[in-house]
């Protein structure tokens, strides 16, 4: 009886490392800075609701990035091979299933909190099947147009989630139109790390189409960024100098190092920079909001 109940924990715990499996590398890009955008930017954030943040954010994760792997597995075994599917830990077809299936459940744990959750749920779902069903990821244009629109109703629903109305305030939209806008000018950040399997599959995005103009705006685009968040929220002399300096910093190693590692570890900078940026409209909610 206790072995049977064993095989049955360490079964349970597997597929729920598979399932996390699908979503590791967003935790740093997503989860986490948009859990704390939406705590941030909530006008009465409820911090009982942290769970239900994080549990409405990584399902949607989890359904993009389901239907994201199984278009090209090949692609995954060649680069990252620890994925799920290349590591043999779930087929294909099942992966399919779990991702259908967590479509209704998006839409009515979305439905839960108000029309505007469930709209951004889904809105969520149609970009994602326009991104990879329809291959709106192959053209660099429309990946990163996608990529930051779908952000956005992450972004949204995610605040709503949290807060105690069913609607945006207009401070609220203000955090996410901007927030939408910095990611659409900088999420090319984390394709430098995947270039080389980009040009093997022919993918085409701004890094491989033109790689020199690429790291020139992050070296230009991250620090001025950091200038313009900073005078829009309000923030103080100290820290605009420290966010400016720091964006800086990550910016110029885009263009100072070149390497695959080096483009990984400046991915993860950014990571972080994105996720200070996430904050800046909690400052000015904490203190200038009335």
């Amino acid at each position: 009886m206790l072995s049977q109940a064993l095989d049955s924990g360490r079964r349970i715990g597997g597929h729920i490392m598979t399932l996390f499996l699908f979503t590791k590398s967003d935790v740093l890009t997503t989860l986490l800075p948009v859990t704390l955008f939406a705590l941030t930017n909530a006008p009465h954030p409820h911090a009982t609701r942290i769970l239900a943040i994080i549990i409405w954010i990584w399902i949607h994760l989890l359904k993009f990035d389901i239907s994201n792997q199984i278009q090209d597995p090949e692609e995954d075994k060649r680069n990252k091979p620890d994925r799920p599917l290349p590591a043999g830990r779930i087929t294909a077809q099942n992966a399919a299933d779990v991702r259908w299936l967590l479509v209704p459940v998006c839409l009515v744990f979305s439905a839960m909190y108000g029309r505007q959750t469930l709209a951004f749920s889904a809105c969520f779902e149609a970009l994602s099947i326009w991104y990879n069903e329809f291959g709106g990821h192959k053209a660099g244009l429309s990946k990163n147009l996608l990529t930051a629109v779908g952000y956005t109703c992450l972004e949204a629903g995610a605040t709503i989630v949290a807060g105690s109305s069913p609607c945006l305030d207009s401070m609220s939209v203000r955090a996410v139109a901007f927030s939408c806008a910095v990611f659409a000018t900088t999420l090319h950040a984390q394709d430098f790390k995947d270039e080389e399997g980009d040009r093997f599959v022919g993918r085409r995005t701004l890094v491989t189409l033109f790689p020199a103009f690429a790291r020139t705006s992050m070296m230009i685009g991250v620090p001025l960024w950091s200038f313009c968040l900073s005078r829009l929220w309000n923030v103080d002399l100290v820290c605009s100098v420290a966010f400016i300096a720091y964006g800086t910093v990550v910016g110029g190693r885009f263009m100072v190092y070149r390497t695959a590692s080096a483009d990984k570890q400046s991915c993860k900078l950014y990571s972080l920079w994105f996720t200070f940026a996430h904050l800046l409209p909690g400052y000015w909610r904490f203190f200038y909001s009335t």
